[in-house]
């Protein structure tokens, strides 16, 4: 049983490392082209209308919320949440059927 337990501990270290893994990713492909679009901008226009703006909002608003995933931010959609959620769903249902028997 430890063994199964220690098993599953690491599939869940190694499952949350490759979604930092993929966030730092993405958070270095973010940088790399929205610089390349910031100097494009410039190039074209001395920034007179900064319209990589509007990709780096959009892009970075995805990044925000790759990150809340990647590092367990979100305080009330966690684990424990879930799992507490799961039980109470489960003893709603057990009292239900059991007034039903009754």
């Amino acid at each position: 049983m430890d063994n199964f337990s220690e098993q599953k501990r690491y599939e869940r270290a190694k499952a949350r490392v490759e979604e930092i893994k993929k966030f730092y990713n993405n958070l270095i492909s973010y940088i790399l082209v929205i610089g390349f679009l910031a100097g494009l901008n410039y190039y074209q226009n001395q920034w007179y209308y900064a319209w990589f703006l509007w990709p780096a909002l959009g892009w970075g608003i995805g990044i925000t919320f790759h990150a809340i995933k990647a590092y367990k931010v979100n305080p009330m959609f966690n684990k424990n949440w879930e799992e507490r959620k799961i039980r109470e769903y489960m003893d709603e249902e057990k009292e239900h059927q059991k007034q039903q028997w009754e």
